[in-house]
């Protein structure tokens, strides 16, 4: 359950593995340099206050009290203007886990004043794209767009969001549609594993509900639920919207104004989530018939706005480098092996794993783990590890969209979306003294997922970490 949230694994960390490997020399310490709508609303200023980011071309207003980033980019004619619905899964219960997304999916099939067919041959002709990606802090409704077709595409955004029209046969459909996609999950191996390991990472807290939903979830919710929920939560308090690409500020103030700005205020206030209680070390197993054995386990690291986040960041980046070295090239355990860094409000750092020998899988670990808590990186190893990452991260965000997402984790997890422009510095300012410390500190009290022939894995393996 991973989703929207951003996963830094082998796909994102192949091109540093080399400098990883590279860095794993030890050596002494050494210090481097470091409320309801009103019948009438009262007329908004032509511009309200605004905060410059770093790069002059970014800044921060609001409009009718939803807070808007908009980032100015000249170079090409595509907008990405993602609309931020805070809460995720926090605003949910056992019993609705999954409404938020079958609302504003269905909203896909027919608004109030585009009817299904009308709404889908205006997306074609336009070549526009809006999403929907339900996350456990936020619900992302994505918009694609040219600057000719951004008005009458966040035109039908507005009104999916404003007055879905919610027939009861299109709602159905969808809802099949999503049961189905749930039902496969544990066909998939990956997918079953990724559910498993996020549920018992997360036991007893908010993070562990499924923001998809549940076959039980889903099956159980009915329009007049989905009309209630439209209702009382798509208010104005819990939006952010951030806009990327060669656009102004009043075009903006005027789309928002006149349409997800009529909104009710609501009273939503958003808060970072409470931190994940800490748990011992614990495994979950399902068994299956399969060519191999996977296992995901998962450590909670440090809040976003922690020194020790970029820390654990680079510590993840060494770890996977060297079991990919180890388990992979040296050894041939696996074809896949990695050390993923999940960004949230509350990171969390993890070991992930296809083998047919899980067993000698989790001991190289568990040695490699000991080994970054008891030595320290060269310089010269972290200087070209954290080059390697800085160019992967940003080519892999580097359009419009990604840089929308990058603002807004940085305004929701750290406070302030300057905070993204300073990415490359933080980075640079760590010392191996500090990946030293984040590894002693968060590698441990591991807690696994573990899909495959359960004979093939000792459990005491797994509560050694």
């Amino acid at each position: 359950m991973v989703c929207a949230s951003v996963v830094f694994g082998a796909a994102v960390l192949a091109p540093v593995m080399n400098a990883a490997l590279e860095a794993q020399a030890t050596r002494a310490p050494v210090r481097r340099p470091a409320a309801p709508r009103p019948a009438t609303r009262p007329a908004e200023p032509a511009l309200s206050p605004a905060i410059m980011g770093d790069d002059s071309l970014t800044m921060k207003f609001e409009v009718s009290g939803i807070p808007v980033i908009l980032r100015r980019v000249t170079a090409n004619n595509v907008v990405a203007a993602n609309l931020y619905l805070l809460g995720g899964v926090r605003q949910l219960t056992l019993a609705t886990q999954g409404i938020e997304m079958l609302l504003l999916e269905s909203g896909e099939r027919g608004t109030q004043k585009y009817p299904r067919d009308v709404l889908r041959t205006k997306m074609a002709r336009m070549g526009s794209v809006i999403g929907v990606s339900p996350g456990v802090d936020w619900t992302t409704v994505a918009l694609r767009a040219t600057t000719t077709s951004l008005d009458s595409t966040w035109a039908i955004l507005a009104d999916r969001i404003m007055a879905p029209r919610l027939d009861p046969a299109e709602v159905e459909l969808v809802r099949e549609q999503f049961v189905t996609a749930v039902s496969q999950r544990k066909d998939s191996p990956d997918a079953l594993l990724d559910f498993m390991a996020d549920s018992i990472a997360f036991a007893g807290h908010p993070y562990a509900l499924e923001p998809t939903g549940t076959e039980a979830s889903l099956g159980a919710l009915k329009v007049s639920d989905l009309r209630a929920y439209q209702t009382q939560q798509m208010v104005t308090s819990r939006m952010m919207l951030v806009v990327v690409g060669n656009v102004s500020r009043a075009r903006v103030e005027k789309l928002v104004r006149e349409s997800i700005g009529r909104l009710p205020r609501g009273s939503y206030a958003w808060t970072l989530p409470e931190p994940p209680a800490d748990l011992p070390s614990a495994y979950v197993v399902a068994q299956r018939q399969l060519p191999t054995n996977y296992l995901q386990g998962y450590f909670h690291g440090p809040q976003a706005s922690s020194k020790d986040y970029a820390s654990l960041r680079l510590a993840c980046a060494v770890l996977s480098g060297r079991l990919f070295g180890e388990v992979r090239q040296r050894r041939n355990l696996t074809y896949s092996v990695n050390a993923p860094f999940v960004e949230r409000a509350f990171s969390m750092g993890g070991l992930y794993v296809t083998t047919t020998q899980p067993d000698e899988v989790l001991a190289i670990m568990q040695q490699q783990i000991r080994a970054l808590q008891e030595g320290t990186i060269t310089n010269d190893g972290l200087d070209r590890l954290v080059q390697q990452f800085i160019v992967t991260y940003f080519l892999d965000n580097e359009t419009n969209a990604d840089q929308a997402n990058l603002l807004a984790r940085a305004e929701l997890y750290q406070s302030d979306f300057r905070r993204a422009s300073r990415f490359v510095d933080e980075l640079r300012s760590v010392t191996p003294e500090e990946i030293q410390r984040a590894a002693r500190t968060y590698m441990t009290k591991v807690r696994w997922a573990y899909v495959g022939d359960p004979a093939k894995v000792t459990p005491a393996r797994l509560l050694r970490f």
